[in-house]
């Protein structure tokens, strides 16, 4: 139910980010070991520096198959950060079904405390900056994930916690969301493990927030 309401369909990447559809289970596993190079090369020289020509050579495929599935990098860029968005998604689902939270209070810190984490176990997480990339206009990238994330986390909300859904609640947990992702990408930019005393303030900070409108 919770994997259902946060994650939705199991696609691996937005198709529109693709050159082709990948349609048989060794294209997905190219694309795969294509993602993966391109997050090595995100934690090693940052998504602005990456190349499609690093990630053929780290993946040890030709240039030409880098150009198979995604027709620039920018393409791979997108193709990543929806990834990573997935595995958060993924993982937080899973998090929530595992430990129960007892409070809509536990449940955002438990959202926090596992993006935190995600910064420092998933490679290539940093791309979840990526429209900081210059010259990338809105188009390049399809989906708002925070205002989606934010639509099926009032979902959440609405299935366990009793809140009622609406448009304001939306709205809320998007500011609540930008300002816990905000903190947490500061302290990483801060000290590579992450500064602490700024991570502990990323949930305090969204839920004193949230707690205004729903005490």
């Amino acid at each position: 139910m919770i994997e259902e309401i946060l994650v939705g369909t199991h696609e691996t990447v937005n198709a529109g980010a693709l050159r082709v559809e990948p349609a048989q289970e060794r294209s997905l596993a190219r694309i795969d070991a294509l993602l993966d190079a391109a997050a090595t090369v995100v934690d090693e020289v940052g998504f602005d520096r990456l190349t499609t020509a690093q990630v053929a050579e780290l993946s040890g495929a030709s240039i030409g198959t880098v150009y198979r599935y995604f027709p620039d990098r920018i393409a791979l860029l997108v193709a990543l950060r929806d990834r990573a968005v997935r595995r958060y998604r993924l993982a937080v689902s899973e998090e929530i079904e595992r430990q129960q939270p007892a409070t809509w209070r536990e449940a955002i810190a438990l959202l926090v405390e596992r993006f935190a984490a995600m910064f420092r176990t998933e490679p290539g997480f940093r791309i979840m900056r990526f429209e900081e990339v210059r010259g990338v206009d809105e188009s390049a990238v399809a989906v708002d994930h925070l205002h989606e994330f934010a639509e099926r986390l009032a979902g959440i909300l609405v299935a366990n916690y009793g809140f009622d859904y609406n448009e304001e609640l939306v709205f809320r947990l998007d500011i609540a969301c930008q300002m816990a992702q905000s903190l947490i990408e500061r302290s990483y930019l801060r000290e590579s493990k992450g500064d602490e005393r700024v991570l502990a303030e990323a949930g305090i900070v969204a839920i004193a927030y949230l707690e205004k409108y729903y005490s």
